[in-house]
């Protein structure tokens, strides 16, 4: 360890062990994944961020060795941990320059965003010498005054290669297109279960990864439709899912933005009505429903048992109203006769 601690020393990288981790030494071959929370600080004790607070999520960071991640200490301190260990590695300005970008990203990913949201299309370099905003002063702060940072890494697992799931990010665009299938079944099987919330995020990040590819193609060409018409099905599912849970502007927006493209898509018309109903858009329901009628006519039943759920509970919201507009008439009559 003491090796390792010399050849860090020499490279511009501070190692200090703050909990010793368990078992041998990995090797760390290209492939690896490796799991571990992270706090970003300044030199005076200034944190920037930390994964286990970070959009409230408390999710460890995780990463592919080899795969070129726009940080290279990260992986360069983490090939000197052992699983269960805890250490800061305070690393030279030659180390850090890049991280404001990385962390723009990471705060983006927890808040569930694009990760280059904010990011102008060109080299990291070149974004730190532009004059471009990260959208957050303390970055832009760093930005522009490159320094040392501290990070303490707790390195959770690690996962040789070919013992688990390439994330989307890290998969080649043939990857990409194979899994979609999968993750669509997996996202089926979860909703049958019950698992509403789970299910939603299996379909969303198939979508995620079939956006990805379709940014690659020009809107319009026969690439695009091709990968538009995977993505839609998806989107439906994972509407139905932010039904259950409640998300019914969501829902409005994504089947809106169907209807746009797909005149004639009925599950969309049929999603957007019970949307629109569940926020009280009488109207625009009604609308929705007969047209969905008008494409679909076998579903009169289904859409005439919506639309009468619909008035009864415009009707009890109705009586619910007439009943606190009396309550405030009797008590402002009664003050009136207690003041008069």
């Amino acid at each position: 360890m003491e090796e390792l601690a010399t050849k860090l020393l020499a490279e511009g990288i501070q190692k200090k062990v703050v909990s010793p981790g368990k078992g041998e030494l990995s090797t760390f071959p290209d492939g690896t994944k490796v799991i571990f929370h992270y706090r970003s600080s300044l030199c005076d004790g200034t944190v920037l961020d930390d994964s286990r607070t970070m959009g409230g999520r408390n999710k460890p960071m995780e990463l592919i060795l080899g795969k070129k991640f726009k940080l290279a200490v990260w992986e360069r301190v983490i090939a000197t941990m052992r699983e269960g260990e805890v250490a800061d590695f305070t690393c030279d300005v030659k180390h850090t320059a890049l991280y404001p970008l990385v962390s723009q990203s990471l705060r983006n990913i927890s808040a569930g965003k694009d990760p280059l949201e904010g990011q102008r299309h060109c080299c990291g370099i070149a974004q730190i010498h532009s004059h471009h905003s990260l959208g957050h002063f303390d970055l832009d702060q760093l930005q522009a005054n490159p320094q040392p940072l501290v990070f303490t890494l707790e390195l959770i697992e690690v996962l040789t290669p070919g013992s688990f799931r390439l994330d989307i990010w890290a998969m080649t665009d043939e990857e990409k297109l194979e899994v979609v299938p999968q993750i669509h079944v997996e996202g089926n099987a979860l909703y049958k279960k019950g698992d509403v919330k789970e299910a939603a995020e299996k379909y969303h990040n198939a979508i995620a990864c079939l956006k990805n590819l379709q940014m690659k193609e020009r809107p319009g060409d026969e690439g695009w439709i091709k990968l538009d018409l995977m993505i839609t099905p998806l989107m439906l599912n994972y509407c139905q899912c932010q039904l259950v849970q409640g998300q019914y502007y969501e829902v409005l927006d994504h089947c809106s933005s169907i209807i746009s493209k797909y005149e004639d898509n009925m599950k969309a018309y049929f999603k957007r009505a019970k949307a629109h109903a569940a926020v009280w858009n009488e109207i625009e329901a009604r609308a929705d429903f007969a047209k969905v009628v008008e494409l679909d006519p076998s579903l009169g039943p289904s859409v005439a048992k919506e639309l009468r759920a619909m008035e009864e509970r415009i009707r009890s919201k109705e009586k619910e109203e007439k009943g606190r507009y009396k309550s405030l008439f009797s008590y402002d009559s009664n003050a009136t006769a207690t003041t008069g």
